[in-house]
């Protein structure tokens, strides 16, 4: 549980709960106090937060490893409803479902230095708040009949999935894609790349978990735990080919058996640094094997609002883990995330 810490408000200023990360370099520095949500301004929103989720990025803000500024809210997704409407804004009004943009100044295109310099929770304050005034155009609408749990689950697991797969992996149907884990992102590409008509191949160290992808449609299981070059039954799986697309999550732990079990011209798509930033590529391999290696982080507003409407025409429901949270509770949901316990995404109920 967070201690309370005594803050004097302005009168004019609306007080709201909210946590903030004091000084970065722990957990045990998140703090839960009062904070001001000021009336919306032009082109602003002010957003009754009801629902934010966890992600890998938000724990490296919190435990210090990426650098911000003291006092820092945390929490880079988040999802409610409008409250109010600051003038010039048309395409929102109070009751409305929104969801947040992982980059709010990337609308379309490229990523560049400059759109891509915000993130909620990173370079601004986040959603681990009641209440938060921000531009309109920082969120998009929820897909149709979520819930604000299972909507605060999208803009970076989600998003970064459908980047990854069909955006720079191109995937299509007969094409076959392995997914390594079970956290967000690989649970959100299991249900996309079924949708599409792909075969998968899941890995996991966890026969439990193997067990629950394969109820959600995984093709092919393999724990990495037991055949830790698992690139070995990846081939036999694929009769000595190779799958057509991988999402490597872990970096410079997993790269190098995934550029073996890539196939002659397949695609590699780096979506995650779990093992760490740095490591032994076998870089004559990708060459010998004409592998194209994309990394990305994310995507733009544009392939939030296409994931949107691909999720309401195919009826995709995110996994969100059973066990929730509160804002009173927030360290004990990013200890969770840090046992790596959970199945799907870690949400805080506000």
């Amino acid at each position: 549980m967070i201690a309370p810490s005594a803050r004097t408000m302005p009168e004019q200023a609306a007080a709201t709960d909210v946590v903030r990360l004091e000084k970065p370099g722990g957990i045990d520095r998140l703090v839960l106090g009062a904070g001001e949500t000021p009336k919306p301004g032009l082109g602003e929103v002010t957003v009754r937060v009801r629902a934010a989720t966890l992600n890998f990025h938000d724990y490296l803000v919190v435990n210090g490893t990426r650098p911000a500024d003291d006092g820092r809210v945390p929490l880079s997704d988040g999802a409610g409803e409008v409250v109010e409407v600051g003038p010039g804004v048309t395409d929102l009004k109070p009751g409305d479902a929104v969801v947040s943009l992982f980059f709010p100044d990337w609308v379309d295109g490229e990523g560049t230095p400059e759109n891509l310099w915000i993130v909620p929770g990173d370079r601004a304050d986040g959603f681990a708040a009641k209440y938060v005034t921000r531009p309109a155009a920082y969120f998009t609408r929820q897909p149709a009949g979520y819930s604000h749990a299972e909507s605060c689950t999208l803009p970076c697991a989600g998003v970064t999935a459908w980047r990854g797969l069909f955006i720079e992996g191109r995937v299509k149907a007969g094409d076959t894609v392995l997914l390594q884990g079970s956290g967000g992102v690989s649970v959100f590409a299991l249900q996309f790349a079924k949708a599409a008509g792909a075969t998968v191949i899941v890995t996991s160290s966890s026969d439990e978990k193997l067990q629950t992808l394969k109820a959600m449609g995984a093709d092919h299981l393999i724990n990495y735990r037991t055949d830790p070059d698992w690139e070995r039954p990846v081939m036999e799986i694929t009769n000595g080919r190779g799958v057509d697309l991988i999402l490597d999550v872990g970096g410079p732990g997993t790269l190098p058996h995934s550029i073996l079990a890539a196939r002659m011209g397949g695609r590699i798509v780096v979506i995650g640094v779990l093992d760490g930033y740095e490591g032994v590529i076998p870089t004559a391999l990708i060459l010998r094997r004409q592998l194209r290696l994309q990394g990305l982080v994310v995507g733009s507003r544009r392939h939030q609002l296409d994931m949107i409407k691909a999720i309401e025409a195919t009826g995709i429901r995110p996994m969100v883990d059973d066990k929730r949270f509160s804002l009173a509770t927030l360290p004990d949901a990013f200890r969770y995330l840090e046992r790596g316990g959970h199945f799907g995404k870690i949400c805080v109920e506000i």
